[in-house]
């Protein structure tokens, strides 16, 4: 390789900008496809989130006149994709129920609590004790030897 072959300085940098704009050409062509089709994405994904909403309500209004399994041999819709349409609508929202503030002057505890099994249970001082003798006995002895 003789030395009159290596491309000078200027040749390279030539080269080299060359390259990188067809590089960064190709680069912007790509990123402005991805951006426009997620556009198109979101807009299609909109659109097809209310044709599901809608076709939620229109089979819960017509749920008193004609269930899921009837509807799916008349449409030939899976039982399964009406299923899902019906049970992914939004219900209508209902007004939340205000709870009684607790004021720091009372210092009583509230009339009723909710235990964890989800019962309301009575605090101690207003449980009435039981009088029936079916649950336990009133004496009891312990077989101590």
């Amino acid at each position: 390789m003789a030395t009159t072959d290596i491309a000078t300085a200027e040749e390279i940098d030539r080269r080299v900008e060359a390259a990188d704009t067809a590089r960064r050409a190709k680069r912007s062509a790509a990123a402005k496809e991805v951006g426009e089709l997620a556009q198109r994405r979101t807009v299609l994904a909109e659109q097809l989130a209310e044709v599901e909403r809608q076709l939620g309500e229109v089979l819960a209004d017509a749920s008193d006149v004609l269930e899921i399994d009837e509807l799916a041999r008349f449409t030939n819709i899976p039982a399964a994709d009406l299923t899902a349409w019906l049970t992914s609508r939004k219900p209508p929202r209902t007004a939340k129920k205000k709870r009684p503030a607790a004021t720091a002057s009372s210092g009583a505890p509230s009339a009723a609590k909710t235990a964890k099994n989800g019962q309301a249970s009575v605090p101690p001082q207003l449980a009435v004790p039981r009088t029936d003798s079916a649950d336990a006995p009133d004496h009891v002895t312990a077989g101590v030897t």
